[in-house]
């Protein structure tokens, strides 16, 4: 199975992301959507399991939960913004959702994949809407095959909206 992850958004769905996830068979959107064309984009490609962020009000936030548990291809999965920490580190999430094997969150605006505990894998896509501070937007690409750990990859977009 192949799962797009997204985060950040803030209203902003870039064409150069409805390439990238042309072949997942499932999306994981971890807060800051920003608005409900952004997932119906979204659900348009494939099933989207979605967030609120702490930018999230209205609809958005009455819709979506702040955190989401999911089980997809034999992976417990975690989903979340990452806001209600003060900083939403790897090790922070772990501690938080020990079942998950795979955790995604965003939040800081900054891609990251990491391995924690040998066996859990966190990713924070980075910021895919508006160019920010920390450098180009970009999104996630995780592969799940049952008894073998998720393969993950980190995909900088152009930066063109």
């Amino acid at each position: 199975m192949r799962l797009g992850v997204i985060a950040d958004t803030h209203g902003v769905l870039r064409n150069e992301v409805l390439e990238v996830f042309a072949e997942v068979d499932h999306i994981l959107h971890a807060g800051d959507v920003g608005s409900e064309d952004v997932l119906a984009a979204l659900e348009a490609i494939a099933p989207v399991s979605a967030v609120f962020g702490n930018t999230d009000w209205g609809p958005l936030r009455s819709r979506l939960p702040r955190v989401r548990q999911l089980r997809l291809d034999g992976f417990d999965i975690v989903v979340t913004h990452g806001d209600q920490f003060d900083e939403p580190t790897p090790e922070a999430l772990h501690a938080e959702f020990p079942q998950a094997e795979l955790i995604v969150f965003g939040h800081t605006h900054r891609p990251l994949l990491a391995l924690v505990d040998v066996v859990v894998t966190v990713m924070n896509p980075g910021a895919a809407g508006r160019q920010r501070i920390h450098g180009l937007p970009s999104v996630g690409i995780l592969e799940l095959e049952p008894g073998i750990p998720p393969r993950g990859r980190l995909v900088p977009l152009t930066g063109e909206e």
